[in-house]
């Protein structure tokens, strides 16, 4: 038997409804400006509806700069956009918002579980469970397309 003082469960709550409540994901490299864009791009086509997928990264040397021409470049050959991105860097604001906080690689999930407040280190994970997604950041452009065919293959693991 139900308490009649205990309001039922909203929509929202239950994840039920005519607007269920998104999956929200927060995809963290370094500089936000190669695999945390196209990560997001990746998630947010293959979740669908199902997530909210962001970026950020740790470091400011890239903020207000879109992504890095051989990772748009990589992205497009797969099938992915990631022309219009700029990049930001990560606050305590995109944490909270966040259900999970996927890493890169273990040096950005050291620093994100550093500064993370119980709740937020709950969150955090390492995108490839057991290995790190290399940075092609001074790599020839094949490392790039490396990059996007190990993030396109590694994102169902945190999908709904």
């Amino acid at each position: 038997m139900t308490d009649p003082t205990t309001p039922a469960p909203t929509a929202l709550e239950t994840n039920r409804g005519r607007f269920p409540r998104r999956h929200r994901i927060l995809v963290v490299c370094l500089g936000n400006h190669n695999r945390s864009p196209i990560a997001a791009a990746i998630l947010a086509r293959l979740g669908g509806d199902r997530v909210a997928v962001h970026s950020a990264g740790l470091r400011e040397r890239h903020v207000g700069k879109g992504a890095h021409t051989n990772m748009v470049r990589a992205g497009a050959e797969y099938g992915y956009d990631i022309q219009d991105h700029t990049a930001v860097k990560v606050n305590g604001h995109m944490l909270t918002w966040a259900d999970t906080v996927l890493a890169m690689d273990r040096a950005v999930l050291a620093e994100l579980q550093a500064t993370a407040d119980p709740a937020t280190a709950a969150k955090l994970s390492l995108y490839l469970h057991d290995a790190d997604v290399h940075d092609p950041w001074q790599d020839a452009y094949p490392a790039f397309l490396e990059c996007v065919a190990t993030i396109e293959q590694g994102a169902a693991r945190h999908l709904p």
